[in-house]
């Protein structure tokens, strides 16, 4: 009777086990994702994919990217529509909304307007967005989003802007508005914003343009934010011209045990994206 129970306790146990193990597998596998590339050019897409996956081969953290180079249709993603706290990237969404109302009402921006914005989006000023922020308001500021089709992008509430949810796919979508002609934006509109982010201080110009060649224009803007939970998000987005390439790439990541180490990471896998579309 007792060799029988036993034999019974262990059956469960190794059933247990099995359980485990068989649930375990899945989750592991899904937390995971690969890198995904596609690409008119032939070869492009493969090199891309091996090359980003090595760079973050060692890296801590959630990391997520997007990658788009109109000239060779060439698209990488990791982790798209994974939602990271904004920070200092969401300033680009609210130039974005400022210079799309301002057009609703046929008018240019005022002088406060202006050097709020160029504060905002060069220096990365706090107190320049919060002022446009409550003057926009989230009525016009979900407006836009809603007119640039950034649906999975949600605006921080009770005016806390840098807990705005955003994802490398609408990321990708507001630099496709701000670098190529549509309806959204009007074309000053777009040159002011790529003014301004080409404008950025220089101790602010890491992050997306590590690496790019000489002959590369570049335009960025940076987010970095540390809280109690993921630790430290670091934010880069920036569009890129040259080399024959007109492209754009957004590096999301949080889970950083400092602000430095996040920076290493997105400029890990710049550097490989522009050594691979536009080589020296």
């Amino acid at each position: 009777m007792t060799r029988g129970i036993a034999r019974h306790a262990k059956w469960i146990a190794a059933g247990a086990l099995a359980a485990c193990v068989a649930a375990a597998t899945p989750a592991a596998a899904a937390t995971a994702p690969a890198v995904s590339c596609t690409s008119a050019k032939a070869g492009l897409a493969d090199k891309l994919k091996r090359d980003i996956t090595s760079a973050l081969s060692n890296r801590s953290g959630t990391i997520a990217v997007g990658l788009y180079d109109r000239t060779t249709k060439t698209t990488c993603t990791l982790r798209s529509s994974t939602a990271y706290d904004s920070a200092s990237v969401v300033k680009v969404t609210v130039l974005a909304t400022l210079l799309w109302d301002a057009k609703k009402h046929n008018r240019y921006l005022t002088d406060r307007e202006s050097t709020l914005a160029k504060a905002m989006i060069t220096k990365s000023d706090n107190d320049a967005t919060s002022k446009l922020w409550r003057q926009l308001g989230l009525t016009k500021i979900k407006g836009f989003l809603t007119a640039a089709g950034m649906t999975q992008t949600k605006p921080g509430a009770n005016g806390y802007w840098g807990l705005t949810q955003i994802t490398v796919t609408d990321e990708q979508k507001l630099l496709k508005l701000v670098t190529a002609k549509n309806t959204v934006l009007s074309d000053n509109a777009r040159a002011y914003i790529l003014k301004l982010m080409g404008q950025v201080i220089s101790s602010q110009r890491w992050g997306t343009p590590y690496g790019a060649g000489s002959g590369i224009s570049w335009h960025v803007k940076n987010g970095w934010l540390q809280r109690s939970t993921h630790g430290w998000r670091v934010h880069s987005v920036g569009t890129f011209k040259g080399g024959g390439h007109d492209y754009m790439i957004t590096v999301l990541t949080h889970g950083n045990s400092t602000m430095n180490y996040g920076i290493t990471t997105i400029q890990g896998v710049a550097k490989v994206i522009h050594r691979d579309l536009a080589p020296s």
